[in-house]
């Protein structure tokens, strides 16, 4: 493993890679192409490819890519559970610690942000919201939810869309369980791990055209390489259609055509397309969310980039 980093107390703090960025952007590649070179372990960031159940079409690394290096937390959850982000933060929190006790370099990669960001800044505290509040919040409306959060957080209210069901209902709910805003349990995060250890990130965010094309083949492949065998297990499970995996793209679209409501080309068409938006929308989080020092990587990616890269990062 690297010589850790001192910080400003000299303090020796352990390394910690991340690369980031949105889906088909290479972050697997650059990832086991840094293990190799460094010895380290991949720690799966995907909220997708945690899921056993989705190897296909989270675009999980194949059996011969983690031969080539350690990886954990790739496919170890069951589809019929909901992973938090609290969940995977301890969990990879206890990978890192396990690297670093056997002398590796822990290697982050994935796109999920929430998933990053809780593990590094931690969660607020907020305590168990009392049921009878959610089931009463959860069954408003979202106008008059959004109307009542107006006057019981009205710094809420001004922040979130009018017709942002999920965020409305949450600001309304903790205000109303806890007496406290959900702003205020926010700026008192805890567990994050951001301070103990030498952070080197790096966020891949390519060309969009290229992209898009990588976007486009990358569902293409899943479907040649048996993603609808893997939708149709999913669906003979009777899981709950709210789970994340009959929520993940692909599933929905696939399933639709094996059910005969749309054609071949059609479903092609509809994955391709919720590829893409999903890339739009970690394009943007991760253009603007992360701290602004963070170094960020605008060109596409090949394997002299990725021989660049891995070396920088190491």
């Amino acid at each position: 493993m690297d010589t850790p980093d001192t910080d400003q107390t000299g303090e020796s703090r352990p390394p910690l890679a991340l690369i980031a960025g949105p889906t088909a952007s290479g972050k697997s590649a650059l990832a086991i192409a840094l293990a190799e070179r460094s010895g380290g372990i991949v720690i799966n960031a995907d909220a997708s490819q945690v899921y056993r159940d989705l190897a296909i079409l989270s675009a999980r690394p194949s059996s011969d890519d983690m031969a080539r290096a350690p990886h954990r937390l790739f496919g170890h959850i069951d589809g019929a559970e909901a992973c938090s982000a609290p969940r995977w933060a301890a969990e990879a929190k206890a990978e890192i610690a396990s690297a670093h006790a056997a002398g590796k370099l822990p290697i982050l990669v994935g796109g999920t942000g929430l998933y990053i960001r809780t593990l590094l800044d931690g969660i607020a505290p907020v305590p168990e919201i009392a049921p009878e509040i959610r089931a009463t919040v959860r069954a408003l409306p979202v106008a008059e939810a959004h109307q009542a959060l107006a006057m019981e957080d009205p710094a809420a209210a001004a922040r979130l869309a009018a017709a942002d069901t999920t965020r409305v209902a949450r600001a309304l709910e903790v205000v109303r369980s806890t007496g406290r805003t959900l702003f205020d349990w926010q700026a008192h995060k805890e567990g994050g791990i951001s301070d103990s250890v030498a952070l080197r990130p790096l966020i891949l965010l390519p060309p969009r055209d290229w992209l898009i094309a990588r976007c486009d083949a990358r569902f293409d492949l899943m479907v040649e390489q048996g993603a609808p065998e893997e939708v149709r297990t999913l669906i003979q499970r009777e899981l709950n259609p709210l789970l994340p995996v009959m929520r993940a793209i692909g599933v929905r679209e696939i399933a639709a055509w094996q059910a005969g409501e749309i054609e071949f080309a059609a479903m092609l068409e509809r994955g391709r397309l919720a590829t893409r938006q999903y890339a739009k929308r970690q394009s943007t989080w991760f253009t603007n969310q992360p701290p602004p020092h963070w170094p960020r990587h605008f060109s596409e990616i090949n394997n002299k980039k990725i021989d660049d890269l891995a070396t920088l990062l190491r």
